[in-house]
């Protein structure tokens, strides 16, 4: 099997294997299975025969990793003690955290589970259907690996809900997240740039130094009241591109003068810098053009749609007629906001009159995308169905939006986040631990 599957099996399979424990219980003096507790936590249990196959996991990943070392490089594996009460203890915290994702009411269907698993199969680069036979040539079956793996997407939810969604991203954080993004963005796009100076030799007196910085500044207020760079550049420069206008050329940013490099990619073309001081003297900087920039551009619809569910009380039938009459009632005249106000399902949106913003592509389920790509702006959508219930929709506008700096701060907070997730993680697992019953019985 293909080792960046076997990655995924391992990690599918933290949560221990219910096949497992038909095959390490004992038979009885009656015939029935046998099995003992190896810890009570909370409302759960777990099981010796769950601990004891996540033991022989543990072992088997352990030395198939020292067969691939060199035998210099190799260790002997840990006493068994040791890894029972290793593996004990993240099986505690495994029924710990399931736990508290069903008191969420965090649950993954089988649409989510299939496209996990489908998931799986692509990374490992294997056909989904050839995937329960790749399972069972390593001894797994696809039953338990299919619950293994909701379990898994189910503490993945638990952990974006009560973590990662808690880290807070300090201003500070953000903004040396984007401007390091922007540096590295900057350091591939082409700039062609302007340099001016004002050079001071390294025996300058002080007074020959404040004579310099006048005259830069003046230069400087000249620029501001619209005089042209190139010009001033050629009067004034001592610079070595002074008879070409100060003008450096087309250059890649990581190979931009280190003095002035930083200052240059945050200009906007046009703009010239405040002066800057050196050893060599005093320098003024213009972007004239950049090149290589792409924005992210993202075709967004405004929509805003009402939504009923069914229940006990109105079947898919009874709710779509309803549907259908208030959808007359709207085209005859009657406000959709304050429908949408009263009636819909739908919290969030409902309280802004059904309106759920800007949006782009791939945000909702395809039912509901497929609908409204259809709608002209302004049609009101016939009654249709998804896993939600019943909607009916209406495009508002539409726009060609430039996402460019929104995907940047995404990236950033994600990244920042990424970052301080194990450790609160950790802590998180501590205060969840101590907070809750647990009697090993081992």
């Amino acid at each position: 099997m293909k080792r960046s599957l076997k990655l995924a099996l391992t990690a599918a399979f933290l949560l221990g294997s219910q096949q497992a424990l038909a095959q390490t219980r004992e038979l009885g003096g009656t015939g029935e299975l046998l099995d003992g507790v190896a810890a009570i936590v909370d409302d759960g249990i777990v099981l010796k025969s769950q601990l004891n196959q996540r033991v022989t996991v543990v072992i088997n990943n352990f030395q198939n990793s020292m067969a691939q070392l060199p035998p210099a490089q190799r260790r002997p594996l840990p006493p068994l003690s040791l890894l029972e009460e290793q593996v004990l203890e993240q099986l505690i915290l495994a029924e710990l955290q399931l736990q508290l994702a069903q008191r969420f009411g965090i649950t993954v269907g089988d649409d989510a589970l299939n496209q996990g698993i489908a998931n799986v199969a692509q990374n490992a680069d294997i056909p989904l259907e050839q995937l329960p036979a790749a399972l069972a040539q390593d001894g797994i079956d696809y039953v338990t690996f299919r619950n293994e793996t909701r379990n898994q997407m189910i503490l993945d939810q638990l952990h974006q809900r009560a973590i990662l969604s808690n880290i807070v991203v300090s201003p500070r954080e953000m903004g040396l997240c984007l401007a390091e993004t922007t540096t590295t963005a900057a350091a591939g796009l082409d700039y062609l740039a302007s340099h001016l100076l004002i050079g001071i030799t390294s025996t300058a007196t002080r007074t020959e130094i404040n004579q310099a910085r006048e005259q830069v500044e003046e230069i400087h207020q000249k620029l501001e009241n619209g005089e042209n760079f190139t010009e001033l550049a050629l009067t004034y420069s001592d610079g070595q591109t002074a008879l070409e206008g100060g003008s450096l050329g087309w250059r890649k940013g990581g190979q931009l003068p280190t003095l002035f490099a930083d200052v240059i990619i945050g200009l906007d073309e046009g703009q010239h810098s405040e002066p800057i001081q050196s050893a060599s003297g005093f320098h003024i900087v213009q972007l004239d053009a950049a090149r290589g920039a792409q924005p992210m551009m993202v075709d967004q619809l405004q929509i805003r749609h009402i939504l009923i569910e069914p229940n006990e009380v109105m079947d898919d039938s009874a709710v779509l007629q309803r549907l259908q009459g208030i959808r007359e009632q709207i085209l005859n005249g009657g406000d959709f906001a304050v429908f949408a106000q009263t009636i819909s399902a739908d919290a969030i949106s409902g309280t802004e009159g059904g309106d759920m913003g800007w949006t782009e592509p791939g945000v909702f389920v395809p039912e509901f995308e497929a609908v409204v790509a259809g709608l002209e702006i302004g049609e009101l959508s016939e009654p249709f169905k998804t896993q939600f219930g019943w909607h009916i929709a209406e495009v508002l506008d539409s726009r060609s939006y430039d996402t460019t700096e929104e995907v940047k701060e995404q990236q950033c907070v994600q990244q920042i986040r990424g970052a301080k997730f194990e450790e609160e993680r950790t802590l998180w697992l501590s205060r969840l631990r101590d907070e809750s019953f647990v009697e090993v019985r081992m």
